[in-house]
């Protein structure tokens, strides 16, 4: 988030600098965290329009400048590990998300990020968006007892 954030800040340009400076010294000891790390970063970064307009299509009455900028990053991450990340639960990304929002951001955060992903996370798994496999399937009960189909199909993969 972080990085994210500073590349925001930064510009688009200083994307790679803030994952030299920002996510490698941070998780240099683990390797799989740093991987994912920056794997992360950078599907967020390499696909915010979509991200954007996904979050767009899931606040209502909300101009996507209106939103925090931190919650805007936090969706973006959550919303990118739900549709490309296959092994994490999207119930996980969800309370992930809240939980830094809660953190870093306002004191309505938590409820307003929480909405625009459930609202997402049932969109996609209506529009059969979402790769889940094992693990990833966890949390998706409730969605198929909401109407949901059974089988989600891999989303076109618009790279890492």
């Amino acid at each position: 988030m972080q990085a994210l954030y500073a590349t925001e800040i930064a510009g688009a340009e200083d994307a790679a600098r803030m994952v030299e400076t920002i996510i490698a010294p941070k998780l240099s000891g683990d390797t799989a965290a740093l991987a994912f790390a920056e794997r992360l970063f950078w599907r967020v970064h390499r696909h915010l329009a979509r991200l954007d307009k996904i979050i767009g299509s899931h606040s209502k009455n909300w101009d996507l400048s209106r939103i925090a900028l931190v919650d805007r990053i936090v969706l973006r991450m959550a919303i990118a590990e739900m549709l490309a990340f296959e092994d994490i639960p999207p119930k996980v990304s969800i309370n992930e998300a809240i939980e830094i929002v809660k953190r870093y951001s306002t004191a309505e955060s938590g409820r307003f990020v929480n909405g625009i992903l459930d609202s997402a996370l049932f969109d996609f798994h209506g529009r059969r968006l979402l790769n889940k496999s094992g693990r990833g399937l966890r949390g998706m009960e409730a969605i198929r007892k909401r109407g949901g189909t059974e089988s989600p199909v891999r989303e076109p993969s618009p790279g890492n």
